[in-house]
C-alpha cells in the first residue's frame, strides 16, 4: 500500500509541473503580443503618412498628391530664386564701395526685392532737430553721390525720426522734420554732386516706421535716420 501511495504522489507532482509549463508558455505569448502592440503604436508620423499616401495613390487619389508635390517643388524653387542675381550683384558692389571708401561706420547697407538701402544715422548728417546738413554729413554724401553715379537706377531719399514729439520754430511735427531732412539730402545730391534730378525723389515717414522699438535712447538714435534707396526695377534690368 505504501508503494502505491508513493507512486500516486509522484503522478500528482508530474501533473503540477505540466500546468506550470503551459502557464509559462501562455505568459510568453502574451508578452510577445504586447511587445508587438507597442511596436505598432510607435510608428512614426512620417512612415504613417507615406503609407497613407501610397494607399491614396492606389485608390485613385494620385492627382491631388501629385498636385501637392508640384506646389511644394514650386515653392522651393521660388525661395531659391527669390534673390535676383542682378540685385545681389548691386548689393555686393555697394558693400565693396563703402568698404573701399572706409565709411562702413557711417552707413550700413541692406536689400530686399525693391532695392538697396543705404542707411545713414541722423548724427552723421544733422544736428538735433535740424535739417541743415553738417560738414561730416557732406563728406558722407560726397562719397554716396559718387556711388549713386555708378548706377542708372532711380533713387528715393527717405527721412525717419524717433517718437519724441517735435515742435520748434522750424518744424511743427516729426512729419515736417523727416521730410525736410530727406529734401535736404536730395538737394545736396542734385545740386552739389550733380546727380540727375529726374532720378531723385524724397519721402518723409516721421516716427511711424521705426526699425526698433523707441524704448531706449540707443534705439531712438537708430530710428533717427535717412535712407538712400537705390531702386531695383527688374523689368528695366
Amino acid at each position: 500500500m505504501a508503494r502505491r501511495r508513493k507512486k500516486k504522489e509522484s503522478n500528482n507532482n508530474s501533473g503540477g509541473s505540466g500546468w506550470m509549463t503551459t502557464f509559462s508558455d501562455l505568459m510568453s505569448l502574451l508578452l510577445t503580443f504586447f511587445i508587438l502592440l507597442y511596436s505598432m503604436s510607435s510608428v512614426s508620423a512620417e512612415k504613417f503618412n507615406e503609407a497613407s499616401n501610397s494607399m491614396q495613390l492606389a485608390f485613385g487619389g494620385g492627382d491631388s498628391l501629385l498636385e501637392e508635390s508640384a506646389v511644394v517643388d514650386s515653392a522651393t524653387e521660388s525661395s531659391e530664386e527669390a534673390v535676383d542675381p542682378e540685385l545681389l550683384k548691386m548689393y555686393n558692389e555697394v558693400v565693396q564701395f563703402l568698404e573701399t571708401k572706409n565709411i562702413t561706420s557711417q552707413a550700413s547697407v541692406e536689400y530686399d526685392q525693391d532695392g538697396i538701402y543705404v542707411n545713414i544715422q541722423e548724427s552723421i548728417l544733422f544736428g538735433s532737430g535740424s535739417a541743415i546738413i553738417a560738414d561730416s554729413g557732406k563728406n558722407t554724401l560726397n562719397n554716396l553721390g559718387e556711388l549713386i553715379q555708378q548706377f542708372d537706377n532711380e533713387v528715393v531719399i527717405e527721412g525717419y525720426t524717433d517718437n519724441v514729439p517735435m515742435h520748434n520754430a522750424n518744424f511743427s511735427s516729426n512729419w515736417e522734420l523727416s521730410t525736410s531732412r530727406a529734401l535736404s539730402v536730395l538737394r545736396y545730391l542734385s545740386e552739389e554732386r550733380k546727380v540727375d534730378p529726374t532720378r531723385l525723389s524724397a519721402k518723409g515717414y516721421g516716427e511711424y516706421h521705426p526699425t526698433v522699438p523707441n524704448d531706449s535712447e540707443e534705439n531712438k538714435a537708430k530710428n533717427r535716420r535717412v535712407n538712400i534707396v537705390i531702386v531695383y526695377d527688374q523689368q528695366e534690368e
